[in-house]
């Protein structure tokens, strides 16, 4: 059997971008998605700290160093700009290496940068 866990975690982040009309997503700054360990294309849960709201989604690469934090097609409707968010990404494995796993987590500055 294997467990699910947090494996990385990008914390509070602020939106920069709300984009409906795009085919979906989440945009995260290269910088930030790498410090974290998350890649592009994995799905990650993004968790809305100014409404409760919590989606899925997969991500896809902003430029290095721009900041970029946007929420693409239906999940530009679970946010505004200015919104604070945290982005989770998600392992498998075995119940007994979760007692020695410890999960990247990163503490952006309030510019997106880490």
């Amino acid at each position: 059997m294997l467990i699910q866990v947090m494996r990385a975690k990008i914390h509070r982040v602020r939106v920069t971008q709300a984009d409906l009309n795009y085919v979906g997503s989440i945009a995260i700054d290269e910088e930030l998605m790498r410090a974290a360990g998350i890649y592009e294309h994995e799905r990650v849960q993004v968790v809305n700290v100014n409404n409760g709201e919590r989606l899925e989604t997969y991500v896809i690469k902003a430029p290095a160093g721009s900041g970029t934090i946007s929420l693409n097609g239906p999940a530009a409707r679970k946010c505004q700009v200015g919104d604070i968010v945290i982005i989770v990404a998600y392992g498998w494995i075995a119940p007994d290496e979760a007692a020695k796993h410890t999960p990247t987590v990163i503490f952006p500055d309030a510019d997106n940068r880490v």
